[in-house]
């Protein structure tokens, strides 16, 4: 018996029990449905973090004091002074593959504008940093290096910053007050909404670093330094120049231990995709537990299908079909089930990613030609393994008996 047949007489045995079939495929169904809709939020979880950290600065290198070891502890980086001016002329004149650097000084307090006020802090700066983290200005200007080196009293603000601060007017020229400290606003940054992880991006106040140390901190040393470097390919050839400077300049000799810490914005996204995908694979292997329930309820209804066509068996061996037809028969049926349930979890996926997307501005699903690929094998070894026993039991009656059955 050819494959053709086969495959006819597996389509008419699905048709002839419609109802049967359809219930039957309903774990498959359920299950491949689940794990594209859990694959897919996976990946699009994974694309917009990914994006985010892009919109961040790729390629930017953050320096902080850290790694220090007193009396068997290691310091706290916010109270170490192991960064100076000179390590940012450092990095600044002896790092070809560093293109921008600015020094780093935060401070936090109270924004007062006549009558309204709110909480943040202000980030001290040099005018390199618009280029690292990526920030572009609406309205105004950037503060200049002239008022860098005199620590004016300037700022840029959030957009944030100005719905809270001057709701109903613009802001440029206006002064706004940190902790008693006036400053001239003299730029607004174009807005770039929330982050992945929720953190308002917009909630930004930036002044020179020499304001910030010496007018707000009262301190000569950085808090920090940020880079970006010449691509993202060259990261870690930027950060190995970092630490040779650095290493020098704090004059730490062989062995001795890093006192400030090197991060880049690659090592976070590679972190922080190794745990989505990690939480991606869980969820998709929970989903695919009602795929093994739906195999199970496969193996059932062939064991079911094979009694009731015990007859029909029998009839077909004593005209000659082979125990091999006979397996294949029913293995066909199997597969078929289970492709068709795939087929239907497939579209099923899909609606579902679309819903999730439709109501939610916060989840994005991507659903990758792997995911589906990946779905059609599950469905074909899940309809050959479970499909495989039943038929093999078919094909070992004997046909006097079959014929017997009632």
């Amino acid at each position: 018996m050819n494959f053709t047949n086969l495959f006819r007489i597996a389509l008419k045995a699905i048709y002839n029990n419609k109802t049967r079939s359809l219930l039957t495929m309903l774990g498959i169904i359920i299950g491949i449905a689940s794990v594209i809709a859990m694959l897919g939020f996976g990946q699009g979880t994974q694309d917009q973090i990914k994006d985010q950290i892009s919109s961040m600065g790729s390629n930017m290198i953050m320096i902080n004091p850290g790694g220090e070891r007193r009396g068997g502890q290691r310091m706290d980086a916010s109270s170490m002074q192991t960064l100076k001016m000179e390590d940012y002329n450092a990095i600044r004149n002896e790092c070809p593959h560093v293109t921008y650097v600015s020094p780093s000084a935060s401070s936090s307090g109270q924004l007062v504008a006549g009558n309204n006020n709110y909480p943040a802090s202000v980030t001290g700066c040099s005018q390199d940093y618009l280029e690292i983290r990526q920030l572009a200005m609406e309205d105004g200007e950037m503060f200049t290096e002239q008022d860098v080196k005199t620590s004016a009293k300037v700022c840029v603000l959030g957009k944030t910053i100005v719905d809270n601060l001057f709701p109903d007017e613009n802001p440029i020229g206006k002064t706004i007050r940190v902790n008693k400290i006036p400053f001239r606003v003299i730029g607004v940054l174009e807005s770039k909404g929330t982050n992945s992880m929720g953190m308002d991006q917009d909630e930004i106040v930036l002044a020179p670093f020499t304001t910030v140390m010496k007018r707000m901190l009262s301190q000569s040393h950085l808090s920090g330094i940020q880079a970006s470097a010449t691509s993202e390919e060259d990261t870690q050839l930027a950060m190995n120049e970092i630490e040779e400077v650095l290493r020098r300049n704090h004059r730490l000799k062989d062995g001795d231990e890093n006192n400030f810490t090197l991060s880049s914005m690659e090592e976070i996204m590679s972190t922080i995709s190794t745990v989505t995908g990690m939480m991606t694979m869980l969820l998709a292997a929970i989903a695919g537990i009602s795929l093994v329930v739906g195999g199970i309820g496969i193996m059932n209804i062939m064991y079911v299908s094979v009694t009731e066509r015990t007859k029909e068996i029998g009839l077909r061996m004593s005209v000659g079909a082979r125990g091999i037809d006979i397996l294949s028969q029913f293995l066909i049926e199997a597969v078929l089930i289970c492709l068709t349930g795939g087929l239907i979890g497939i579209l099923c996926g899909y609606g579902l990613g679309a819903l999730v997307e439709m109501f939610s501005d916060q989840v994005s699903v991507s659903i990758s030609g792997s995911s589906v690929a990946l779905a059609f094998g599950v469905c074909v070894l899940i309809g050959m393994f479970f499909g495989w026993y039943p038929a093999k039991k078919a094909a070992h009656l004997d046909p006097i008996e079959a014929l017997r059955y009632e």
